[in-house]
Protein backbone atom coordinates (compact mmCIF):
# COMPACT_ATOMS: atom_id res chain seq x y z
CA UNK A 1 0.00 0.00 0.00
CA UNK A 2 1.18 3.56 -1.22
CA UNK A 3 0.34 6.94 0.53
CA UNK A 4 2.62 9.21 -2.06
CA UNK A 5 -0.97 9.90 -4.41
CA UNK A 6 -3.75 12.23 -3.49
CA UNK A 7 -5.69 13.73 -6.11
CA UNK A 8 -8.58 15.24 -4.40
CA UNK A 9 -7.54 18.25 -2.06
CA UNK A 10 -9.25 21.61 -1.96
CA UNK A 11 -7.78 25.43 -1.32
CA UNK A 12 -8.68 29.07 -0.03
CA UNK A 13 -10.44 28.79 -3.56
CA UNK A 14 -13.74 26.75 -2.68
CA UNK A 15 -15.82 28.14 -0.46
CA UNK A 16 -14.77 25.66 2.72
CA UNK A 17 -10.92 25.44 1.71
CA UNK A 18 -8.76 26.78 4.09
CA UNK A 19 -5.26 27.61 2.92
CA UNK A 20 -4.20 29.11 -0.43
CA UNK A 21 -2.85 26.93 -3.06
CA UNK A 22 0.84 27.51 -2.56
CA UNK A 23 0.83 26.75 0.64
CA UNK A 24 -1.34 23.79 0.23
CA UNK A 25 1.47 22.08 -2.38
CA UNK A 26 3.68 23.13 0.81
CA UNK A 27 1.87 20.84 2.89
CA UNK A 28 1.75 18.38 0.48
CA UNK A 29 5.59 17.75 -0.14
CA UNK A 30 5.87 18.10 4.10
CA UNK A 31 3.34 14.91 3.63
CA UNK A 32 5.65 12.95 1.39
CA UNK A 33 3.32 13.00 -1.51
CA UNK A 34 5.22 12.49 -5.06
CA UNK A 35 1.97 13.39 -7.04
CA UNK A 36 -1.39 16.05 -5.94
CA UNK A 37 -3.95 17.37 -7.83
CA UNK A 38 -5.77 20.55 -6.73
CA UNK A 39 -9.60 20.32 -7.42
CA UNK A 40 -11.59 23.24 -6.22
CA UNK A 41 -15.56 23.18 -6.11
CA UNK A 42 -16.57 24.43 -9.35
CA UNK A 43 -13.24 27.03 -9.96
CA UNK A 44 -9.56 26.37 -11.71
CA UNK A 45 -9.23 29.83 -10.30
CA UNK A 46 -6.10 28.47 -7.94
CA UNK A 47 -4.79 26.04 -10.43
CA UNK A 48 -1.49 28.12 -12.04
CA UNK A 49 -0.36 29.26 -8.52
CA UNK A 50 -0.64 25.56 -7.03
CA UNK A 51 0.85 24.37 -10.60
CA UNK A 52 3.78 27.20 -9.83
CA UNK A 53 4.32 25.69 -6.30
CA UNK A 54 4.23 22.20 -7.27
CA UNK A 55 7.09 22.96 -9.93
CA UNK A 56 8.93 24.49 -7.52
CA UNK A 57 9.05 22.21 -4.72
CA UNK A 58 9.17 19.16 -7.42
CA UNK A 59 6.12 17.45 -7.64
CA UNK A 60 4.09 16.33 -10.04
CA UNK A 61 0.89 18.12 -10.74
CA UNK A 62 -2.86 17.53 -12.30
CA UNK A 63 -4.63 20.41 -12.87
CA UNK A 64 -8.29 20.05 -11.96
CA UNK A 65 -11.85 20.59 -10.78
CA UNK A 66 -14.17 18.97 -8.89
CA UNK A 67 -17.62 20.02 -10.91
CA UNK A 68 -21.37 19.41 -8.94
CA UNK A 69 -23.59 17.74 -11.79
CA UNK A 70 -26.33 15.80 -11.10
CA UNK A 71 -27.10 11.87 -12.86
CA UNK A 72 -30.83 10.57 -12.69
CA UNK A 73 -32.06 13.36 -9.62
CA UNK A 74 -29.10 12.51 -7.60
CA UNK A 75 -26.27 14.85 -7.37
CA UNK A 76 -22.66 14.09 -7.73
CA UNK A 77 -19.03 15.26 -8.17
CA UNK A 78 -17.22 14.95 -11.08
CA UNK A 79 -13.19 15.22 -10.72
CA UNK A 80 -11.60 16.68 -13.90
CA UNK A 81 -7.77 15.66 -14.22
CA UNK A 82 -4.46 17.30 -16.53
CA UNK A 83 -7.54 19.75 -17.49
CA UNK A 84 -7.23 22.95 -19.64
CA UNK A 85 -7.52 24.90 -16.64
CA UNK A 86 -8.60 28.44 -18.68
CA UNK A 87 -10.80 26.73 -20.81
CA UNK A 88 -14.25 29.08 -21.45
CA UNK A 89 -16.45 26.04 -19.92
CA UNK A 90 -14.82 25.71 -16.89
CA UNK A 91 -15.26 29.98 -15.85
CA UNK A 92 -19.31 29.73 -17.06
CA UNK A 93 -19.91 26.99 -14.78
CA UNK A 94 -18.07 28.66 -11.71
CA UNK A 95 -20.00 31.26 -12.91
CA UNK A 96 -23.29 29.97 -12.74
CA UNK A 97 -22.59 27.70 -9.67
CA UNK A 98 -21.70 30.66 -7.88
CA UNK A 99 -24.99 33.15 -8.64
CA UNK A 100 -27.16 30.51 -7.65
CA UNK A 101 -25.26 29.63 -4.16
CA UNK A 102 -25.55 33.24 -3.13
CA UNK A 103 -29.35 33.00 -3.94
CA UNK A 104 -29.14 29.68 -2.05
CA UNK A 105 -27.02 31.39 1.08
CA UNK A 106 -30.52 33.21 2.38
CA UNK A 107 -32.40 30.43 1.96
CA UNK A 108 -29.82 27.75 3.83
CA UNK A 109 -29.57 30.30 6.89
CA UNK A 110 -33.67 30.20 6.79
CA UNK A 111 -34.36 26.39 6.98
CA UNK A 112 -31.16 25.51 9.33
CA UNK A 113 -32.61 28.30 11.89
CA UNK A 114 -36.31 26.78 11.23
CA UNK A 115 -34.39 23.63 12.48
CA UNK A 116 -34.47 24.91 15.72
CA UNK A 117 -29.93 25.95 15.90
CA UNK A 118 -29.27 29.29 17.48
CA UNK A 119 -26.63 31.02 15.73
CA UNK A 120 -25.32 34.39 14.88
CA UNK A 121 -26.30 35.60 11.06
CA UNK A 122 -23.71 38.13 11.74
CA UNK A 123 -20.63 35.69 12.38
CA UNK A 124 -21.62 33.16 9.69
CA UNK A 125 -22.11 36.05 6.97
CA UNK A 126 -18.31 37.18 8.34
CA UNK A 127 -16.90 33.92 7.44
CA UNK A 128 -18.03 33.91 3.74
CA UNK A 129 -16.47 33.81 0.91
CA UNK A 130 -17.27 35.96 -1.79
CA UNK A 131 -20.83 36.14 -0.13
CA UNK A 132 -21.57 32.46 -0.23
CA UNK A 133 -22.38 30.51 2.78
CA UNK A 134 -21.98 26.97 3.26
CA UNK A 135 -23.45 24.57 5.95
CA UNK A 136 -19.80 23.81 7.21
CA UNK A 137 -19.59 28.06 8.28
CA UNK A 138 -22.89 27.61 9.90
CA UNK A 139 -22.23 23.94 12.04
CA UNK A 140 -19.32 25.94 13.04
CA UNK A 141 -20.70 29.03 14.50
CA UNK A 142 -23.50 26.74 15.68
CA UNK A 143 -21.45 23.61 17.52
CA UNK A 144 -19.80 26.77 19.26
CA UNK A 145 -22.73 28.71 20.38
CA UNK A 146 -24.03 27.82 24.00
CA UNK A 147 -27.72 28.15 23.06
CA UNK A 148 -27.28 24.78 21.58
CA UNK A 149 -25.22 22.72 24.21
CA UNK A 150 -28.55 20.44 25.19
CA UNK A 151 -29.75 20.54 21.39
CA UNK A 152 -30.11 16.52 20.96
CA UNK A 153 -29.70 16.55 17.25
CA UNK A 154 -25.65 17.96 17.67
CA UNK A 155 -24.85 15.22 20.00
CA UNK A 156 -23.59 13.25 17.48
CA UNK A 157 -21.20 15.76 16.05
CA UNK A 158 -20.08 16.55 19.70
CA UNK A 159 -16.74 15.66 21.06
CA UNK A 160 -17.22 11.29 21.58
CA UNK A 161 -20.29 11.38 19.07
CA UNK A 162 -20.45 9.00 15.96
CA UNK A 163 -20.38 12.17 13.77
CA UNK A 164 -17.76 13.89 15.73
CA UNK A 165 -14.35 12.98 13.39
CA UNK A 166 -15.38 15.40 10.85
CA UNK A 167 -18.22 17.48 12.68
CA UNK A 168 -18.40 20.61 10.07
CA UNK A 169 -18.85 18.68 7.06
CA UNK A 170 -21.22 15.77 8.26
CA UNK A 171 -23.37 18.41 9.73
CA UNK A 172 -23.89 19.32 5.83
CA UNK A 173 -24.27 15.50 5.03
CA UNK A 174 -27.10 14.92 8.49
CA UNK A 175 -29.26 18.34 7.40
CA UNK A 176 -28.40 19.53 4.96
CA UNK A 177 -27.47 17.81 1.34
CA UNK A 178 -29.57 16.24 -0.60
CA UNK A 179 -33.27 15.10 0.67
CA UNK A 180 -32.54 16.28 4.45
CA UNK A 181 -34.19 19.25 6.05
CA UNK A 182 -32.35 22.13 5.20
CA UNK A 183 -31.48 20.60 1.57
CA UNK A 184 -31.46 23.70 -0.78
CA UNK A 185 -32.29 22.58 -4.63
CA UNK A 186 -29.45 23.87 -7.12
CA UNK A 187 -29.60 23.93 -11.06
CA UNK A 188 -26.49 21.72 -11.89
CA UNK A 189 -25.11 20.51 -15.72
CA UNK A 190 -25.64 16.76 -15.96
CA UNK A 191 -23.25 14.35 -15.67
CA UNK A 192 -22.81 13.61 -19.11
CA UNK A 193 -21.79 17.43 -19.74
CA UNK A 194 -19.49 17.66 -17.15
CA UNK A 195 -18.18 14.56 -18.28
CA UNK A 196 -17.96 16.18 -21.61
CA UNK A 197 -16.33 19.43 -20.89
CA UNK A 198 -13.82 17.82 -18.57
CA UNK A 199 -12.87 15.37 -21.84
CA UNK A 200 -13.12 18.01 -24.53
CA UNK A 201 -10.47 19.90 -22.77
CA UNK A 202 -8.25 17.23 -22.28
CA UNK A 203 -8.98 15.94 -19.43
CA UNK A 204 -10.28 12.44 -17.34
CA UNK A 205 -13.09 12.57 -15.71
CA UNK A 206 -13.59 10.33 -12.44
CA UNK A 207 -16.37 10.35 -10.61
CA UNK A 208 -15.76 11.23 -7.08
CA UNK A 209 -16.36 9.45 -3.71
CA UNK A 210 -19.73 7.84 -4.95
CA UNK A 211 -20.18 5.56 -1.34
CA UNK A 212 -21.07 9.56 0.13
CA UNK A 213 -24.02 9.99 -2.44
CA UNK A 214 -25.52 6.65 -3.42
CA UNK A 215 -23.76 4.21 -1.27
CA UNK A 216 -23.27 0.92 -3.12
CA UNK A 217 -25.91 1.16 -5.61
CA UNK A 218 -25.19 -0.82 -8.46
CA UNK A 219 -27.83 -0.09 -11.01
CA UNK A 220 -27.12 3.96 -10.67
CA UNK A 221 -23.34 3.24 -11.17
CA UNK A 222 -23.95 1.31 -14.12
CA UNK A 223 -25.77 4.32 -15.25
CA UNK A 224 -22.97 6.65 -14.45
CA UNK A 225 -20.38 4.33 -16.23
CA UNK A 226 -22.62 4.67 -19.38
CA UNK A 227 -22.47 8.58 -18.83
CA UNK A 228 -18.75 8.02 -19.88
CA UNK A 229 -16.93 8.75 -17.15
CA UNK A 230 -12.99 7.21 -16.87
CA UNK A 231 -12.74 6.62 -13.83
CA UNK A 232 -14.08 6.16 -10.09
CA UNK A 233 -12.81 7.78 -6.92
CA UNK A 234 -12.22 4.15 -5.11
CA UNK A 235 -10.18 4.93 -2.61
CA UNK A 236 -11.69 8.31 -0.13
CA UNK A 237 -12.16 8.92 3.18
CA UNK A 238 -15.75 8.70 2.61
CA UNK A 239 -15.45 5.20 2.05
CA UNK A 240 -15.67 1.90 4.33
CA UNK A 241 -13.28 -1.33 3.05
CA UNK A 242 -16.38 -2.66 1.96
CA UNK A 243 -17.16 0.65 0.19
CA UNK A 244 -14.04 0.32 -1.23
CA UNK A 245 -14.01 -3.49 -2.42
CA UNK A 246 -17.77 -2.71 -4.04
CA UNK A 247 -16.31 0.19 -6.35
CA UNK A 248 -12.75 -1.61 -7.15
CA UNK A 249 -14.64 -4.59 -8.80
CA UNK A 250 -16.49 -2.31 -10.59
CA UNK A 251 -13.73 -0.79 -12.04
CA UNK A 252 -11.95 -3.59 -12.50
CA UNK A 253 -15.36 -5.14 -14.48
CA UNK A 254 -15.73 -2.20 -17.10
CA UNK A 255 -11.80 -1.37 -16.77
CA UNK A 256 -12.13 2.04 -15.28
CA UNK A 257 -9.17 4.02 -12.95
CA UNK A 258 -9.74 3.64 -9.59
CA UNK A 259 -8.22 6.95 -8.16
CA UNK A 260 -7.50 7.71 -4.98
CA UNK A 261 -8.49 11.26 -3.17
CA UNK A 262 -8.46 12.50 0.52
CA UNK A 263 -10.91 15.24 -0.37
CA UNK A 264 -8.33 17.72 1.71
CA UNK A 265 -10.05 20.70 3.31
CA UNK A 266 -7.88 22.25 6.35
CA UNK A 267 -10.03 22.98 9.73
CA UNK A 268 -13.47 22.00 7.84
CA UNK A 269 -12.58 18.09 8.27
CA UNK A 270 -10.15 18.07 11.07
CA UNK A 271 -9.65 14.24 10.88
CA UNK A 272 -8.69 14.25 7.36
CA UNK A 273 -5.01 14.39 6.63
CA UNK A 274 -2.88 14.97 3.24
CA UNK A 275 -0.36 11.60 2.60
CA UNK A 276 -2.73 9.50 5.02
CA UNK A 277 -4.54 7.64 1.82
CA UNK A 278 -3.26 4.23 0.82
CA UNK A 279 -3.66 3.04 -2.83
CA UNK A 280 -2.84 -0.71 -3.40
CA UNK A 281 -1.24 0.17 -7.16
CA UNK A 282 -0.69 3.74 -6.81
CA UNK A 283 2.24 3.75 -9.75
CA UNK A 284 0.03 1.76 -12.17
CA UNK A 285 -3.02 4.99 -11.47
CA UNK A 286 -0.24 7.34 -11.61
CA UNK A 287 0.62 5.35 -15.44
CA UNK A 288 -2.98 4.94 -16.89
CA UNK A 289 -3.95 9.02 -16.12
CA UNK A 290 -0.85 10.07 -17.32
CA UNK A 291 -1.17 7.81 -20.57
CA UNK A 292 -4.65 9.13 -20.84
CA UNK A 293 -4.15 12.74 -21.01
CA UNK A 294 -1.40 12.23 -23.36
CA UNK A 295 -3.90 10.94 -25.29
CA UNK A 296 -6.18 13.71 -25.09
CA UNK A 297 -3.61 16.81 -25.19
CA UNK A 298 -4.45 17.47 -21.64
CA UNK A 299 -2.11 19.01 -19.03
CA UNK A 300 0.29 18.00 -16.38
CA UNK A 301 3.79 18.85 -14.90
CA UNK A 302 6.62 16.85 -13.48
CA UNK A 303 6.88 13.01 -14.05
CA UNK A 304 7.56 10.56 -11.63
CA UNK A 305 9.62 7.17 -12.65
CA UNK A 306 7.37 4.66 -12.52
Amino acid sequence: MEKWFDLHMHSSYSADGEFTPENLMKKCAAAGLKAVALADHNSTRGVLYAKQAAVELGLAYFPAIEIDCIHEKHNFHLLGYGIHADAVIFRKIERDVHEQEIAASDKLIELVRKMGFYFSEELVRAKAKNGVVVAEMLAEVILNDPHNNENSLLLPLRPGGARSDNPFVNFFWDFCSQGKAAYVPMRYISLAEAVYAVQKNGGVAVLAHPGANIGQNREIIESVIKAGVDGIEVYSNYHDEKTKRFYAKICIEHKKIATSGSDFHGKTKPSIYLGELEHPYAHRVYGQLVQKIKERGGEMVGCLQI
